[in-house]
């Protein structure tokens, strides 16, 4: 059998923040998750979405350190409409999320923002242009 693509996992700081960043981005995760050290969310496509703590991880692994760099992952969220790209980002970085690059239209084609989720991994917000 060849490997199939399933998980992609993310080890997180504060998971109730983290947790609360994905939810306002549509994921359902149940409310008690918050004080769990790992959590899983389906994902469409039969993917899963999963967060560990750094706590589990160096439960496993002691060496383990946070990579170094301009961030950790990045993560693509496909919105319906440009407009709702500009509402969603707006959303969140008026929430306090830190707004890495604010809505713009891509020479790809595409409207696009980046935010970072609550350890600094790039989410992408994107639609493509009417």
């Amino acid at each position: 059998m060849t490997p199939q693509f399933a998980v992609i996992g993310l080890v997180v700081d504060d998971m109730p923040k983290s947790l609360a960043f994905y939810r306002r981005l549509g994921l359902e995760i149940p409310a008690d998750a918050d004080g769990e050290p790992h959590v899983a969310a389906d994902l469409p496509g039969g993917l899963q979405l999963m967060w560990d703590t750094v706590a589990t991880v160096r439960s496993f692994d002691p060496t383990w350190t946070p990579p170094t760099g301009s961030h950790r992952a990045g993560l693509a969220f496909r919105c319906a409409t440009p407009a709702e790209v500009d509402r969603v980002y707006a959303e969140l970085v008026d929430t306090g999320y830190h707004g890495h690059k604010a809505p713009w239209d891509a020479f790809w084609g595409q409207r696009y923002a980046v935010v970072h989720d609550p350890d600094g991994n790039g989410v992408d917000l994107f639609c493509p242009q009417a």
